[in-house]
Order: structure tokens, then C-alpha cells, then sequence
């Protein structure tokens, strides 16, 4: 039997949004956003702590009404990987689960394949890709992955990649879903690396690791999200949550 590495689920979330103001506490369905993402990693059995890291009294004060775990991050950090940085100085694990905020739709799957991927110790950061839907291919807000044979991840983009030149079809998209995994010594990395020209352009902080020539592994998995960037995504969400009622 694989062993798996003692893993801890983080949850970045600021309330200081641009896109969807205070998105982590818009409702659906009556309940806060993060709390769906929350509640879902609650549910996988491969973590062995599940914890919300923010910046705001605001949600620390919603978490404690709701019995969610939740600690008080600094507000300076610029990415939710320096925010899962912090958390792992907090709490000891081999692995670290950054599972964004405003995925609300995360499954335990979506945790339990990312948690079997780095049961490989040669893995030192991992992501997650699914079967891109034709209406998601051109739409920015889905970022697109192009992996090697291996499965590391070769670019990620808000672009519709590979660009099918020749427009004769069958090139297979990928969708890229909000779930990292990470060992401390690529987080411990990661913090000390500038912001890279890539990661800038793309608005994407994954291509910090991979212009600095950090691997991400990538796994596949049947089960889509939807990341709430806007509020048509939001309504969007809050028609799915309702039919899984």
C-alpha cells in the first residue's frame, strides 16, 4: 500500500477581492462562499487539519459563527501561496493543500486526487487540470494547462492553448482547476522568487514556479468547477448548488 504524506488543507481568503467584492462572504444557497469550500475539504479523509487563512476579523468573526477553523494572516502578502507559507510555519505537515476560496463547488475528490499524486516524494508541487468544456476554451477566466507526457505542466494561460492552427480539430483542451499542493521547500522557494514577467502578464502565480524552473505535476480529474471571479459566475454557482440539493 502507497503511504501518503501527512497532509494540511489551507484556504486562502481576503476579503479585499477586486473582480467580486468581498466574494469569500457572498451567500449561496445561504452560506457563505468559503464555507462551501471548507466544508467540502472537510468531507475528504486524506487531511489531516483543514484550516482558512485571511486577512480580515470580518471572516475570522463568520468562521466562528459557523465552527470553521480559521486563522489570522498577515495582510501583506500578495498571493495565496504566500499566504499557505505562512500557515505552514503554524502547523507541521509534509504536504500543503492550497485549496482556493472561491472554488465553492471543490469536491473530497478533487482533495483525494491531489493528495495521491504527491504520495510520489519526487513531486514537489502539484495541480489539478480536467476536460475543458467548448464554451470555457476562448473565455479567459478558465485558465488552460499544456502538460508534457510526464504530466508536468509545460504553460498555463488565460489563452486558448495549443492554438489549433491548422483548425482541423481533435486537439485536446484542458481546464486548470484552483488546487495546489506544495512541499515546504518549493513554498519556502517560492517566497523568496519576485514576482516573475509571466506571472505578471498572465495574472497567474503558478508561472512564478515554472519560469524559475520549479516542475508542477499535474493530475487529471472528471470532476469540472466553476471559480468565482464575477457575478455571472456567481449566479452560475448558485444554480448548480441548488440542483445538488
Amino acid at each position: 500500500m502507497v503511504s501518503l504524506p501527512r497532509t494540511v488543507g489551507v484556504i486562502p481568503a481576503r476579503l479585499g477581492s477586486t473582480r467580486l467584492k468581498r466574494k469569500a462572504l457572498r451567500e449561496i444557497a445561504g452560506k457563505p462562499m468559503v464555507g462551501w469550500v471548507y466544508e467540502a475539504a472537510r468531507r475528504s479523509d486524506r487531511l489531516a487539519d483543514v484550516i482558512i487563512a485571511t486577512d480580515s476579523d470580518e471572516i475570522m468573526q463568520a468562521c466562528s459563527r459557523h465552527g470553521w477553523k480559521a486563522t489570522l494572516t498577515s495582510p501583506d502578502h500578495g498571493s495565496g501561496t504566500e499566504r499557505v507559507h505562512e500557515v505552514a510555519h503554524l502547523i507541521e505537515a509534509e504536504v500543503y493543500l492550497n485549496i482556493q476560496g472561491d472554488e465553492p463547488l471543490t469536491r473530497p475528490e478533487h482533495i483525494d486526487t491531489l493528495v495521491a499524486l504527491m504520495a510520489d516524494p519526487a513531486v514537489q508541487v502539484g495541480t489539478l487540470k480536467t476536460p475543458c468544456a467548448p464554451h470555457d476554451v476562448n473565455n479567459p477566466n478558465a485558465v488552460k494547462v499544456v502538460c508534457d507526457h510526464g504530466g508536468r505542466a509545460l504553460y498555463f494561460s488565460r489563452a486558448a492553448i495549443p492554438f489549433d492552427r491548422e483548425r482541423a480539430g481533435g486537439v485536446r483542451y484542458f481546464k486548470h482547476l484552483g488546487f495546489y499542493a506544495y512541499r515546504k521547500p518549493a513554498l519556502d522557494r517560492f517566497v523568496t522568487l519576485d514576482e516573475s514577467e509571466l506571472e505578471r502578464a498572465e495574472r497567474l502565480e503558478q508561472l512564478r514556479f515554472l519560469q524559475n524552473g520549479i516542475d508542477i505535476v499535474v493530475a487529471e480529474t472528471p470532476f469540472d468547477t466553476v471559480g468565482v471571479d464575477t457575478e455571472d459566475d456567481l449566479q452560475r454557482v448558485e444554480q448548480l448548488a441548488a440542483s445538488r440539493r
